[in-house]
């Protein structure tokens, strides 16, 4: 081979290395990591997905993986959706969430996604990892995570789905509902967590008694399936405080469920199992009850139910500043480095 060409041979492949690393960094720069210290979750590895438009899903999560990393040991990575010409967290952007590959060395994934329209080889990537019947915590407006259009290959994980054993979608098949209704009053009565009787001893619910949990996100309305169940009922109180009383009549009588656990299988044979949380938006956050709730809940799915401490460790990390939950709420510009600790 002439050296002319050897030598322009040599700059191709130095161009397209260099493509290949961009590339590369690109991705990373679309994802946010904590390295686990010492603890019960050391050796296992949590992703987080964020993208929904109205519960500040891109803000609760980083915390809720803060916490799990820095008290707990787990490994977290935290997916957001993006806009791919910025690289900035955009979450009414519906149809990109990268890094997604990371489910691959997935232990758990926990979801806060709503009306999601990924395209079929992000979707590809989440659906194996739920057909490998691998661990799964939904938390708020995941009933309805997915909102995909009808050339999708994954159609029947749409939320409306009138598929054959998948009608209501990911949600009802999974999770056991998809959106229903607002049981409580939006944005103007508040909820309160009691224990579902019987369950004071389950091990998601250790450390926590009736009334520890409050948000100020309204109770869901559910009609759940006989495998499901429940562990903490939704008090609709009458106003925005933790301290207001509950409403009287049919919102109370009977309480609908707002978290809950239930086994799932996608068609393939494997069994998974999904903890659901209605309560989680970041303004929930705030209140200890709320954040025990999902890191036991973790603790729960990940098979590790036996190892949650009697009251753990839920302390906030870092600065938190919860947005008040609306559309159009999230903060601009910021993009996942920017939520690194300091």
């Amino acid at each position: 081979m002439p050296n002319r060409y050897r030598t322009l041979t040599r700059i191709m492949l130095i161009a397209m290395t260099l493509v290949w690393i961009a590339t590369d960094l690109r991705a990373d720069e679309s994802l946010l990591t904590y390295a686990g210290s010492q603890g019960p979750g050391k050796g296992k590895h949590i992703v987080l997905i964020s993208g929904d438009e109205e519960y500040r899903s891109e803000e609760a999560l980083p915390q809720l993986a803060r916490i799990l990393s820095v008290h707990h040991g787990f490994r977290t990575t935290v997916l957001f959706a993006i806009d791919p010409k910025t690289g900035v967290i955009d979450p009414v952007n519906t149809k990109n969430i990268p890094g997604l590959e990371t489910l691959k060395s997935a232990d758990l994934v926990v979801m806060f996604l709503r009306f999601r329209d990924l395209p079929d080889d992000q979707m590809k990537l989440i659906v194996e990892y739920l057909d490998a019947g691998k661990p799964l915590v939904a938390i708020r407006t995941t009933t309805h995570a997915f909102n995909l259009n009808n050339k999708s290959a994954y159609a029947k994980y749409t939320w409306t789905s009138k598929e054959k054993d998948w009608e209501g979608g990911f949600g009802k098949r999974l999770l056991g509902e998809t959106w229903f209704n607002h049981h409580g009053n939006h944005g103007s009565q508040s909820s309160r967590g009691l224990i579902a009787p019987g369950q004071e001893n389950h091990p998601i619910l250790r450390g926590i008694h009736s009334g520890d949990i409050w948000g100020p996100t309204d109770v869901y309305g559910v009609r759940l399936p006989g495998d499901a169940v429940p562990l903490v009922l939704g008090q609709v109180l009458k106003g925005m405080k933790p301290t207001d009383e509950p409403v009287d009549g049919k919102q109370n009588m009977p309480m609908m469920p707002i978290a809950w656990t239930k086994p799932y299988t996608t068609g393939t044979g494997k069994i998974g199992k999904s903890f659901t949380s209605t309560i989680g938006a970041s303004n929930d956050l705030p209140n200890e009850g709320v954040r025990r709730l999902l890191v036991n809940g973790c603790y729960w799915a990940i098979g590790l139910e036996e190892q949650i401490p009697a009251k753990s460790n839920v302390e906030i990390v870092g600065t938190f500043e919860p947005s008040m939950f609306k559309f159009g709420g999230f903060r601009k510009g910021v993009k996942p480095s920017d939520l690194q600790l300091k």
